[in-house]
Formats: structure tokens, sequence, C-alpha cells
């Protein structure tokens, strides 16, 4: 008996021992004020992992007069086949706050919460940290802006749209509409004049429509930047398809007429309006991954501003993209320096068609990033499925045809394509990460914060390229200056850390970066120097001599 009891005494202090062990395991935890926000950020252990519920994993603030906290802002997590979405090693939760008049400065308690589980199934109680954190009134407060400031933004929102028209994501949609201005050079200036306008009708409804999500994203406390539609797979594949389309139009694969529709189609070859409100709104969707010089900077303004001033700025980059259109609108004389219509319209419409393909091939380029591979070899499926269908249509439902015959082959042509794309287009899954991790050019490493804050505690210069694969103008920066050899000798001179923060799909983290220096998008570039608390950061568009001039710098201190 005395044997017996010895034994459960030895099992139990074994077992509590277990249990103490497992209880002190807990995530290190670290809360910041930044501006306007708390950031709190979770060191979960090794092995452990935290489940998105609310309820045990949250952020919450003790109420103060005169100021006013917003929901806690989460992470993308990892999605698992129940649902659930899991956290591991690092991650960081955002409380956004806003100061009014009656605020005084003061010690404001923060509340962490977690409740960590074992990968292998177990959770440890709930728990949480308090924290007491000072919060100032002068980087949160919302001083008004100087009209100078102002009207520099939104000139330079202006001159960025304008900017826009010479990009290669818009040039082939103004060369098509440029084309059929001149066919509209023998009509009367009244029609000309109704034509560009209605183009610039369709830019216009288009910024604001983005102008509008923006403001509602905003509102919602989503972190947004210039060009987020495109880290969205089904609005890239939608662009994709949209480009292919046009493109097989413009090698007379199909012409768009509906069967019984031969009113409208003549009422549309006069005046031409609703094609060119089409053509603004193409030339829309197009220009957005075209971050041009200056125009960077007037969103990353206009994102920090009241809905007013994001709708104005968002306005201006309308007006200076469709500004050659408005000229052309009051003055038409401006067509006669444009050549006489000809044969060689056709040859410039087809050849046109062929720029239309390299803008597929380039959002192609893009979705791989997105879905991988296996799941891109998908959409190449159904782009040749699609390319079928129009060829039906084109082929079957032509006017010579009874309207009998054009009505089944333009519903056959329908479905198939339909069809098509509900068997052939599915999204879902974790992406690329490990084909992006490969991709990283040689002497690059992976962005994280954790890695730039452990290269500066050891003193070593950091220089970070925030990018993305659908940005042509990053990858312009890259090519010519950052990946050169004379450009990576010189920084592998200077012992320079190279980071890359690719925001090609949706990262919060990024996005809390690019937020911090005031940019609306990538491309942003950082350059740390040691013992340096302020980075140098440079312009969007780069030259090899700013960089060396950034470098040499080092030389300086």
């Amino acid at each position: 008996m005395l044997r017996k009891t010895f034994l459960i005494a030895i099992l139990f202090i074994i077992v509590t021992g277990i249990f103490a062990q497992i209880e002190t395991i807990k995530p290190k935890i670290e809360a910041v004020i930044k501006e306007d926000r708390i950031e709190v950020t979770y060191n979960i252990p090794e092995g452990y992992h935290q489940t998105l519920q609310e309820d045990y994993f949250f952020v919450e603030a003790e109420e103060v007069e005169g100021i006013t906290f917003e929901p806690t802002i989460y992470p993308e997590g990892k999605k698992k086949d129940d649902g659930n979405i899991e956290y591991h090693g690092t991650v960081t939760l955002i409380k956004k706050f806003t100061i009014d008049d009656n605020y005084k400065l003061n010690n404001i308690k923060i509340y962490a919460g977690y409740q960590i589980c074992l990968d292998t199934g177990a959770c440890l109680f709930p728990n949480e940290e308090e924290f007491s954190l000072s919060i100032s009134s002068e980087p949160a407060s919302s001083e008004p802006v100087d009209l100078l400031t102002i009207l520099k933004y939104l000139l330079m929102a202006f001159i960025g749209g304008l900017i826009l028209n010479i990009m290669p994501c818009v040039l082939p949609v103004l060369s098509i509409k440029a084309m059929s201005i001149v066919k509209q050079s023998q009509q009367d200036r009244k029609q000309i004049f109704k034509s560009s306008m209605a183009y610039t009708a369709g830019i216009i409804v288009s910024f604001i429509v983005l102008a509008l999500i923006i403001v509602i994203l905003k509102m919602s406390g989503e972190m947004v930047g210039w060009g987020f539609q495109f880290q969205s797979a089904g609005f890239v594949c939608a662009l994709l398809i949209l480009i292919f389309v046009f493109a097989l139009s413009l090698f007379d694969v199909f012409i768009i007429r509906m069967p019984g529709m031969t009113a409208a189609t003549q009422a549309s070859s006069k005046g031409g309006l609703t094609g060119s409100f089409l053509s603004g709104i193409f030339a829309v969707l197009l220009a957005t991954p075209c971050t041009a010089p200056l125009l960077g900077a007037a969103l990353g303004f206009a994102f920090s501003q009241p809905p007013a001033m994001i709708f104005g700025i968002f306005i201006l980059i309308g007006i200076g993209l469709a500004f050659p259109f408005i000229l052309l609108g009051i003055w038409p004389k401006a067509i006669k320096a444009i050549p006489k219509p000809g044969e060689w319209m056709n040859v410039f419409k087809e050849a046109m068609g062929f720029l239309l393909f390299l803008t597929a091939l380039y959002l192609l380029r893009s979705l791989y990033f997105l879905v991988g591979g296996a799941k891109l070899i998908s959409v190449l499926l159904y782009l040749i499925i699609l390319g079928f269908s129009a060829w039906i249509y084109g082929r079957f439902a032509r006017p010579e045809f009874s309207k009998r015959k054009q009505w089944i082959s333009t519903i056959i042509a329908v479905l198939i394509a339909v069809i098509g794309g509900f068997l052939t287009l599915n999204f879902t899954g974790d992406g690329m990460q490990n084909e992006l991790d490969s991709n990283l050019h040689e002497g690059w490493q992976r962005f994280s914060p954790e890695l730039v804050e452990s290269y500066r505690s050891e003193k070593k210069p950091v220089f970070i390229d925030f990018s993305a694969e659908w940005c042509l103008t990053c990858k312009t920066n890259e090519t010519t200056v950052l990946f050169t050899k004379d450009i990576s000798k010189a920084f592998a001179e200077k012992n320079v850390q190279l980071l890359v923060g690719d925001n090609t799909k949706k990262d919060d983290i990024i996005a809390q970066w690019l937020q911090k220096f005031g940019r609306a998008g990538v491309p942003l570039y950082v350059f740390y120097m040691p013992d340096k608390e302020v980075p140098i950061t440079l312009p969007e568009l780069i030259t090899k001599e700013m960089v060396l001039d950034m470098l040499k710098k080092l030389d300086e201190e």
C-alpha cells in the first residue's frame, strides 16, 4: 500500500511538472506606438500556433477621453482545410486611433490577448499581457494641410496622369484610340468633340470608382495601396481575358455584331461615343500598375487625407490621363497632323494586336507569381477555349446568315466561353511563395522587419527594394540599375545587406512600411545607414548615379 501511494505521488509530481513547464511557454510580446497606430507583435514559439479567434486573440485599449480606437487589424494568415486561420512565427496586430482636442498626454493601458496551441492540437489556457504606453497628441493629431501643399500634390497628380499616357501599359489603347480619331477626322468638329469628351468621361468615371473603392476600404480599416487590384488573381485574369479578346478582334477573328442589332451598330459607327467611353475605362485598367514618376507621392498623400481629397487627387490623375484628347476635342485642327486614312491603318491595327498580345504575356507573368505554374496552364487552356468561342462567333454570326443561325451561333459561343471558364479557372490555394523565394536575384534576401532590425543591431547598412512582379517601373529599375554588375559590385564592396519586399500578393506588413514612408504603392527604395535612425529614400525612377551617390555617404561617416 505504501509503495502504491509512493508511485502515485511520484507520478503526480511528474505530471504537475510537465504542466507547469507547458504553462511557462508563452509568446514574446512587444507593443509600440507608431504615429496613428499601436502595433503589438507576437513572437510565437516554434511548434506552436495562434488561431484567429477575436475572443482570445486581441488587442484592446482602455477608454480615454479624447482618443478613439478603431477595430483591431489582423494580417493575412494561413488558411487551413477546416476554415480556421493560423499564425506561426512573428505576427503583428494593429490598432489605429484618432485624437481630438480633448485628449491630454496620458499613459494608456493596452491589453494583448492570446491562446497559443501546439501544432499537434492541444491548446494552452487563454492569457493576456498588459502594457502601459504613452500616446502623444503631436504625431497623431490631424493638423490641417496648408493650401500650397494641397496645390502641389494636385499638380503632381495631374502631371502623373499626363505621364501615364506614354507608359507601356497604356500605349496600345491610346494608339488604337488615335486610329479611331483618324477615322473621325472627316467628320465635323462637334462629333470629334463629343468623342473626345466620351473618352474623357470613361477615364474620369473609372477614377471616381477607384477612389470610391479606396475610401470604402480605408474606412473599413484595410491597408490598401496603388495597384492593389493586381494582387488579386481574379482581377488579373479578367483583365487578361479582356485584352486577349480585344487582340483577337484586331485580327478580325470576330467583329462584335449582335444579331438584330444592326441599327445600334450603325449608330455606334456614326458617333462611336460608347466605344470612346469604353476606351477610357480600358485605359485606366491598364494604367494602374504603371506607377509613373510623381504619381506615387501624390497617391501617398491622398491616402492619408479625408475622402474629399482622395476624390480630388484621383480625378486630377484622370484629367491628366485624358488631357491629350481634351485638347484634341477643343482644337480639332490638330488632327491634320495625323496621316490620311488608308491601307496602312489595317497594318497598324494588326501591329497593335501584337502589342496587346505582349501586354497579355506581361499579365500572364504576373498571374504566374499569384497562382503558380500548374494553374497558369489552366489559364492558357481557357484562352484557347476562348479563342475557339470567338472564332465560332466571328465565323457563323455574320450578317449574311439568317438571324436564327446568328442567335444559335452566339449562344453556343457564349456557352463555350462560360462553361470553359467554370471548368478550367480555379485560383484557390496558397499561391507561389516557394517560387517567389527561388526567384530572388543573387545576393538578395526576402524582407522581414526582424531581419532589418537584426542587421541594424550589427551596424550593417541595409538596402530594401519594395517591389512587385506586376510593377513595370520596379522591373525596369531592377534590370537597368539594381541588378547590374557594377551596382551589385558596389553593394558588395560596402557590405550592404540587400532585401526585397515582394508585394506581388497582398502583404499587410509591406503595406504598413509603404504607408510609413508616405507611399501608396511600389516601388519604394529605403537605405539604412549604420548609426542613423532616419533612412534615405530614393525616388520611384532611379539611376545608377543615384545609387552610387547614396553609397558614397557611407564613406562620409
